[in-house]
């Protein structure tokens, strides 16, 4: 009898903790629920971190370690705030959005006021047939990124013409006349680009809210999705957004999921040159982060594992192309592989999938990537069964994530 009752009690804990999993949010309404939560800002100079291996996203600034989801807010506003302090420049405060639709042109016109003055820009959608409401697909620079149009069938799509905001240069010429910097100044030689395209991403979101009934748009199911230097976009977009219910991050390389210490590391074993702090595109970055810690990377108190967790408790996909040496497909996997590690202590582990798989061109997924692809999109955009729990890199099965993480609680 005692052993039943406690077998019974068992199983009851187990349903309960799975229920309560199960339960945790898949999007919220709000760009930061955790604003609120008092940040900590840490000049580098006095930074007393050091750790060649990855950060345990559990510990707060203070040493202090907390794995309950009712602490999560402030594991990833810290790192928020780290990430702006130390990498990519303050994402700056607005005023006021006002956002109008021309269904004649299928153009959401959105005018941004800030105290300095104010900033125009525009996406011209595709609306599907029907009545909606639908899913929606902000692409960066296009439509629906550089995922194929019949894998997002059904949802609205919406791209971010980054360029309005910040013009992209993969020569790291900073664009001085960006109209982001003319309306922050100040940013114009401290910050990256990374800063400005974010924000510039919330503030279509915002848009998007105010004339979602004119284009039958479902707010509470958007995804984002870019491939390279956009990998990177959608990455830090999901990360900073809360209202983004699925990131799908594809071939995005350094600065985006890889982790800078490993990718390091991957050059000095193998001296095959990968995008590292001493050689990424400092237009896209702070030039302060390489000031600050190229060559002393212990001493940086995250990593890209982090900037990825951020995004729990929502869905994110990452995708990665092993035939690319300068994606760095390694240091992706060891930093998608540390990320998972949140949601798995979540529950949550069908809301985190990645597939590594080289044989294509890049930014063209093949073909379990867009399997992979449609099945994400069926589960966490248009609420239909479908098995999510996908985690493919076979080529790094044998890792040593020990490694890296081996020192996680």
């Amino acid at each position: 009898m005692k052993k039943s009752l406690v077998l019974l009690t068992g199983a009851l804990l187990f349903s309960s903790l799975a229920t309560a999993q199960n339960t945790l949010p898949l999007v919220f309404g709000k760009e930061n629920t955790g604003k609120a939560i008092k940040k900590i800002s840490i000049s580098p100079a006095q930074l007393s971190y050091n750790n060649e291996a990855l950060p345990d996203p559990f510990v707060y600034q203070d040493g202090t370690y907390n794995a309950d989801y009712k602490g999560w807010e402030r594991h990833r506003n810290e790192t928020a705030r780290m990430v702006q302090d130390y990498e990519i420049g303050p994402i700056p405060s607005f005023k006021k959005v006002t956002a109008t639709y021309n269904a004649a042109e299928t153009t959401i016109n959105i005018k941004v006021d800030t105290k300095g003055g104010s900033l125009e820009f525009s996406s011209k959608i595709i609306i599907p047939e029907g009545n909606g409401p639908f899913p929606v697909i902000i692409g960066m620079n296009m439509p629906s990124g550089s995922i194929r149009p019949e894998f997002v069938k059904g949802c609205i799509l919406v791209p971010f013409k980054h360029d309005q905001i910040i013009k992209s240069s993969h020569q790291a010429v900073r664009d001085s006349a960006a109209a982001f910097y003319k309306l922050f100044p100040n940013y114009k030689n401290t910050s990256g680009n990374y800063s400005g395209w974010t924000w510039g991403i919330s503030r279509l979101i915002d848009a998007l809210y105010q004339v979602k009934d004119q284009i039958n748009a479902d707010v509470n199911h958007i995804a984002v999705t870019g491939c390279s230097y956009a990998g990177k976009m959608a990455m830090f977009a999901g990360a900073f957004d809360e209202r983004i219910a699925l990131t799908i991050i594809q071939e995005s390389g350094g600065g985006g999921i890889n982790s800078w210490r490993a990718s390091d590391y991957h050059t000095a074993t193998t001296e095959v040159n990968v995008e590292r702090v001493e050689n990424t595109n400092y237009s896209w970055f702070a030039p302060s982060f390489k000031d600050n810690f190229n060559g002393k990377l212990n001493r940086l108190p995250y990593d890209h594992h982090q900037i990825i967790s951020m995004i729990a408790p929502r869905a994110v996909l990452v995708l990665g192309n092993s035939d690319y040496p300068w994606l760095c497909d390694y240091s992706g996997y060891v930093s998608t592989a540390a990320a998972s590690k949140v949601w798995d202590k979540f529950g949550i582990s069908d809301r985190f999938g990645y597939v590594f798989e080289g044989g294509h061109p890049h930014c063209m997924a093949c073909d379990s990537e867009n399997d992979a692809v449609q099945r994400f999109v069926e589960k966490f955009l248009f609420n239909k069964p479908s098995d999510t729990n996908i985690r493919k890199a076979d080529e790094f099965k044998d890792t040593d994530m020990n490694r890296w993480i081996g020192g996680w609680k």
